[in-house]
């Protein structure tokens, strides 16, 4: 086989597990930017270090091991990712000062489901891997060490023997047990915002569809009866958020009035239901990006409202427009 041949073999071979791998290294940092950065690194990695693989173990344990090896690097100089909830108390629906944007390393963000999620995966795989890079999954898993980070998700999302994480740090079975005890009890304690009750694709569609409705209607009374009443709204990179129907109403009949006459536009992210959000453009006519919104359902309520004004990054990376006209 020519050499021209052979990198094309090797090249396919490892775009495989491109999905996977973006999976893996989006928990592991909690941004689909950075799991992108980290998986073209690992592919670099691997594609020049082929010669010297020679098929001792998997490529998919060696691919996970050179991910790992990056995250680990990536997270040695940056600081824990959060998401506003983390950061104070709830403030005020009557507030007009949102706060001054925070730096985008800062903040746990959304990732594609189409970029992270198997293909043809069955039904019962699908909602335990939508849950495991749902957003406050993902924070949660922020609390960890690294490394504890590293173990959970191998041994827990991804199914991995303790053996084989063993390999892949390595380090002993005892080591990787201990940790996995202790990452369980710290993620026992952060992930407070779990799921309580997976809706059926039925009640999901009739869900979103009264909130299309009531969003671009702006019919407040309509939307805040979909709430929770402990539903949340964030809307990083400002640090302001709010608690309860009554305050997200009041912020929206107040300082966010200007999301009136917006049109709504689906996708998905973060294994939960989302649309990309445009406002009416300053000019005249059209509609100009503004939010992407990721909802948190449960139990046939929207329990978190969760708006991500980074358009200018996140709508490209999620094949949205760039105006609807």
């Amino acid at each position: 086989m020519s050499d021209v041949a052979t990198e094309i073999t090797i090249e396919t071979q490892l775009e495989e597990y491109r999905r996977e791998l973006t999976g893996y290294c989006y928990r592991m940092l909690g941004s689909a930017f950075e799991a992108e950065d980290a998986v073209q690194e690992t592919m670099v990695r691997a594609w020049r270090g082929h010669e010297r693989f020679e098929g001792r173990s998997a490529l998919r344990s060696w691919l996970y091991r050179i991910a790992t090896n990056v995250c680990l690097t990536m997270l040695s100089s940056a600081q824990r990712r959060v998401r506003p909830m983390d950061l104070g108390p709830a403030g005020s629906g009557l507030a007009t000062d949102p706060g001054e944007p925070r730096p985008d390393e800062i903040w746990v963000g959304p990732v594609p489901d189409s970029r992270v999620l198997p293909e043809g995966n069955d039904p019962a795989n699908l909602v335990a891997e939508r849950e495991s890079i749902r957003l406050a999954f993902v924070a949660a898993l922020q609390h960890l060490p690294p490394r504890q980070r590293a173990v959970l998700i191998l041994r827990e999302v991804l199914a991995w023997s303790a053996q084989e994480v063993a390999d892949l740090l390595a380090t002993s079975v005892a080591s990787v047990n201990s940790a996995l005890q202790r990452a369980r009890a710290t993620l026992a304690a952060a992930d407070t915002a779990a799921a309580l009750r997976e809706p059926t694709d039925e009640e999901q569609k009739a869900l979103l569809a009264r909130y299309v409705r009531a969003f671009e209607a702006y019919d407040l009374d309509a939307l805040t009866a979909l709430l929770h009443d402990e539903a949340t709204l964030s809307m990083p990179p400002l640090p302001l958020w709010l608690r309860g129907p009554a305050e997200i109403s009041a912020w929206m009949a107040g300082t966010g009035n200007g999301c009136r006459g917006s049109r709504l536009v689906p996708v998905a992210a973060s294994g939960r239901p989302a649309f990309g959000q445009y406002r009416p453009a300053a000019g005249g006519s059209g509609h100009e990006p503004w939010a992407l919104i990721v909802l948190e359902v449960s139990g046939g309520q929207i329990t978190a409202v969760n708006n991500f004004l980074d358009t200018a990054r996140l709508f490209p990376l999620f094949g949205l427009p760039a105006r609807l006209d």
